[in-house]
């Protein structure tokens, strides 16, 4: 019975160049399908940040357009100076603003997270009073 090469008739170093060549190739050919595809997700993210933020100008400005319009309104109908209904408008906004600030800063004072930074620092002391016993025994 003939033996026979196990990594074919060009040798195994021949095999690893060319494994080595084909793995080059594949990944070659990955990186630059990446960067074709970063270049257009890029884009796209460009196109979308954009709309977001030309979206959030023109809300504003219907908003304010729409606080105008409803300031004059009740104006003309109460028979009022539109400067004071102008003005209670914005200590109205402004009362309101107060309050989610508070309700912001209560938000941020409350803990994230409380079980897991519990749960560390009872791993913490774990490891204290393990390393003393270690220390203690040595």
């Amino acid at each position: 019975m003939r033996f026979r090469n196990p990594a074919g008739h060009a040798g195994l170093l021949n095999n690893l160049l060319a494994l080595t060549s084909a793995l080059a190739g594949f990944f070659e050919s990955r990186i630059g399908l990446f960067a074709r595809e970063s270049k257009s997700a890029l884009l796209h993210l460009l196109l979308l940040a954009g709309a977001i933020i030309t979206a959030l100008v023109l809300v504003v400005s219907g908003y304010v357009f729409l606080i105008v319009s409803v300031i004059f309104g009740i104006a003309h109908a109460a028979g009022i100076s539109w400067v004071w209904i102008a003005l209670s408008a914005a200590v109205l906004h402004f009362v309101l603003a107060a309050g989610l600030g508070f309700f912001a800063k209560v938000q941020i004072t409350k803990p994230i997270f409380a079980a897991s930074v519990a749960e560390l620092k009872r791993d913490r002391e774990w490891l204290k009073t393990l390393n003393k016993n270690e220390n203690s025994t040595s």
